[in-house]
C-alpha cells in the first residue's frame, strides 16, 4: 500500500488486527472447561511463546486468539473490533495439504485472500524461494516429506504476509535439522514485521525464539515475563516447578 508520492506505508500504519485483547476469557471446547479468567494483551512486533505442562490450555488459547474457538465467557477484541481480521495465519503441528502441487497450495490460499494474477505468481515464487522449495514447485504437496510440508505451510504464510501468525508446535514432528530450518523461517518471517505467537514443548527452542514467555497452568496464565528473566528466575511457583521438572 502506498501514499501519494510513492511513499510506502509502514507496518504500524497498516496493522488493524492488533492489539489482541482478552478480558476474563473462559473457553470450553466440546463442553470441557479448559481456560478460565484469561486477561491478556498481545501487541504488534513481538515473539510470544506459550509454555506450560500438557493440558494447561496452550493450544486452546492459541485457537481462541486466532478466533477458531469462541470464548464461553468474557470477550476478545482484535484491534478494537469483535470480528477477527483477515491479517492472521496459523500453522499447525501437522499441516493440511491439498491434492495439488506445492505452488497451487499457495495459490489456493492467495485466492481465498483475493490475491491473484501476476501478484499471486510473484508471491508464490518468492515464498517458495524463501523456504527453499522452488525446485519442488510442481511436486504434489502430499508426497513431500514431513519437513517439506511444514516448510510449504510456512510458504503459504510468507505469501499471505499476515500481521500475526499463530504456530502450534510447528516443529514437534520434525527431526533436529528440519526443526532448525523451520526456526530460521520463523525468524525471517518475524524480521519482516509479523508478530509471532507460538506453543512449544522444547525449552531450548523457546530460549532461541522467544521475546517473552506466557506461562499457563491449569487453564490460567500464571505469569508473563521477558524470556531471559523467565528462564533465569521465574516469578510463579508453577513455572519454577515446571522448569525444574524439565531440567531433571
Amino acid at each position: 500500500m502506498r501514499r501519494a508520492g510513492g511513499q510506502r506505508r509502514t507496518l504500524a500504519e497498516t496493522v488493524t488486527g492488533l492489539p489482541i485483547v482478552l478480558a476474563d476469557v473462559a473457553a470450553a471446547p466440546g463442553g470441557v472447561p479448559v481456560l478460565a479468567g484469561i486477561d491478556l494483551m498481545l501487541d504488534a512486533g513481538g515473539r510470544t511463546v506459550l509454555l506450560g505442562p500438557n493440558g494447561a490450555g496452550k493450544s486452546t488459547l492459541l485457537r481462541v486468539l486466532h478466533g477458531l474457538i469462541p470464548p464461553s465467557a468474557g470477550w476478545i477484541e482484535w484491534g478494537g473490533a469483535t470480528l477477527r481480521p483477515r491479517g492472521q495465519a496459523m500453522v499447525f503441528q501437522r499441516p493440511v495439504m491439498l491434492r495439488r502441487s506445492a505452488a497451487e497450495n499457495i495459490r489456493y490460499a492467495l485466492d481465498l485472500a483475493g490475491i491473484n494474477g501476476a501478484d499471486a505468481d510473484a508471491r508464490i515464487a518468492e515464498a517458495l524461494d524463501e523456504v527453499g522449495l522452488r525446485a519442488l514447485a510442481n511436486r504434489p504437496a502430499r508426497v513431500l516429506s514431513g519437513g517439506e510440508q511444514q516448510k510449504l505451510a510456512f510458504a503459504r504464510v510468507w505469501a499471505l504476509r499476515p500481521e500475526v501468525v499463530f504456530l502450534d508446535e510447528p516443529t514437534a514432528s520434525l527431526d533436529p535439522a528440519a526443526a532448525r530450518s523451520v526456526e530460521k523461517i520463523i525468524v525471517d518471517i518475524h524480521r519482516r514485521g509479523t508478530t509471532i505467537v507460538m506453543t512449544t514443548h522444547n525449552l531450548v527452542q523457546a530460549k532461541r525464539l522467544a521475546d517473552d514467555i506466557l506461562f499457563l497452568h491449569a487453564g490460567r496464565v500464571t505469569e508473563r515475563t521477558p524470556a531471559r528473566e523467565f528462564f533465569a528466575e521465574p516469578r510463579s511457583v508453577e513455572a519454577a516447578a515446571f522448569l525444574e521438572g524439565e531440567r531433571l
